[in-house]
């Protein structure tokens, strides 16, 4: 199997998965998934038919697996990468960009967005100020970057945390053949003020030996939006 250094970066920006309900903002049932980083490399070589995986192979796969039964999630074009209704944000920096006014409760209720409960995206993502900058990162690994495209799928009132693993499970060993064996799952282990996620860490536990599902603390396994708004445990 070849794969070029975009590839293999793109590959690893979908091989992790966190699924997380907001918590804050009183938009009851609203839940998503989100694809993020997994460095190392994964691959199986036990394929007998190599396989070249372009940057537009690996994104129209993504895309086309989502987007098929029984999955139903409905595709959304990638957002500019200078958001054109959103003053909080100098460059669109994460998938979830365009889908803020739903997490916050905002959303038109004459907009195509209200009525989304499944959509898979690939989103063109600019890192370079803010709280999600990756700069100190740039240069020393593989993985972070500057400018790169964030592939995504997300539920909103819809499926949650065993579906969205179930999924990513299913895409990462049976579509992009990675190796399972070489695969880890974190979970948030809890704090002083909030429960340990161990809905998440069970559900992995169906895939995974106990040894590959890993306790991680709020700085790795629990998402924020920001100072306020949407929040909860997340899994990778």
């Amino acid at each position: 199997m070849k794969l070029s250094n975009s590839v293999l970066n793109m590959l690893m920006a979908i091989a992790a998965v966190r699924a997380f309900r907001p918590v804050s903002t009183g938009n009851k049932g609203r839940n998503a998934l989100l694809l993020n980083r997994w460095p190392g490399k994964l691959f199986s070589t036990s394929e007998k038919k190599e396989i070249v995986w372009t940057t537009e192979k690996v994104r129209n796969t993504f895309i086309e697996f989502f987007e098929q039964e029984p999955r139903n999630h409905k595709f959304q074009p990638s957002s500019a990468c200078a958001p054109l209704n959103d003053p909080t944000l100098l460059f669109t920096n994460a998938g979830m960009n365009q889908f803020k006014p739903i997490f916050l409760g905002q959303v038109d209720p004459n907009s195509p967005l209200a009525s989304l409960e499944r959509a898979v995206n690939s989103q063109k993502c600019i890192r370079a100020g803010g709280k999600h900058n990756d700069l100190e990162d740039v240069g020393r690994d593989t993985y972070h970057h500057t400018f790169f495209e964030m592939l995504g799928t997300w539920s909103f009132g819809d499926y949650f945390k065993e579906e969205a693993i179930a999924y990513a499970w299913d895409i990462l060993t049976n579509v992009y053949k990675l190796d399972p064996e070489r695969m880890y799952a974190t979970y948030f282990q809890g704090s002083d003020s909030l429960e340990p996620d161990y809905e998440a860490r069970d559900f992995w536990l169906k895939y995974l030996p106990e040894e590959r599902v890993i306790g991680c603390d709020a700085k790795d396994n629990f998402w924020e939006m920001g100072a306020t708004g949407p929040c909860g445990p997340c899994t990778e």
